[in-house]
């Protein structure tokens, strides 16, 4: 599928997957680390001691980086994410572009700093990724909550979450029927105001009928 041309102010569903298809997270330290990422790499303003940082989040569930940095990283974002799905060997995002250029810059600060970690952690080299990324242009309002139910019903490919994947802990779902864990980082409003309560968007994701094959990597 040809990449979706990107511009600032639209919205996109950007996704990739491993190198031959293969795993590209083995274990809960590396979907945390991309998690990192994704989150925090918005933006170009640069984040200290991300080995520590990570490790705090793996102990007590919070990223806790310096709140001027947190400002700063908000502020000069290039894109706002909306929606994400990590799966063991495939990743699934919803993203608004700021800034022109922004959607590109982005994925590759994240793709660039996720295969040097993989590439130290493993003892490897070369590619991780089987290219730069996929992009879909989000084109309605109506393609772009039922790419959320899309992302956010994901983890039922996983057997152990198959059916309670409202509880898989490497998605966006959990942030739209609770709390938000991540604050401004990600960003909730454009569903969630459409929706008179948690329940009814959980509803929403459950019941929707979505096109897979439109979204399918």
């Amino acid at each position: 599928m040809p990449r979706a041309k990107l511009a600032p102010g639209e919205r996109f569903h950007i996704y990739n997957r491993g190198l031959e298809k293969r795993a590209m997270f083995h274990d809960d330290t590396d979907y945390a680390r991309m998690l990192f990422y994704i989150l925090f790499l918005q933006s170009p303003v640069p984040v200290h001691n991300i080995s520590r940082i990570v490790a705090g989040f793996r102990k007590n569930g919070i990223f806790a980086a310096a709140p001027e940095t947190l400002e700063r990283l908000i502020k000069n974002r290039t894109v706002e994410l909306e929606l994400f799905s990590l799966m063991p060997n495939h990743f699934h995002l919803g993203v608004r572009e700021r800034k022109k250029g922004g959607i590109s810059s982005y994925l590759q600060r994240v793709q660039i700093a996720l295969t040097k970690y993989y590439n130290i952690r493993y003892k490897r080299s070369g590619y991780l990724l089987q290219g730069p990324f996929q992009s879909v242009h989000v084109e309605t309002n109506e393609q772009f909550l039922h790419l959320s139910a899309y992302v956010h019903r994901n983890a039922r490919e996983l057997s152990r979450w198959k059916l309670k994947e409202h509880r898989y802990p490497w998605s966006s779902y959990q942030d739209y029927i609770t709390e938000n864990r991540w604050g401004k980082l990600l960003v909730t409003k454009a569903i969630a105001e459409q929706f008179s309560s948690l329940s009814e968007y959980k509803h929403f994701v459950e019941t929707s009928g979505t096109k897979a094959d439109k979204y399918e990597t």
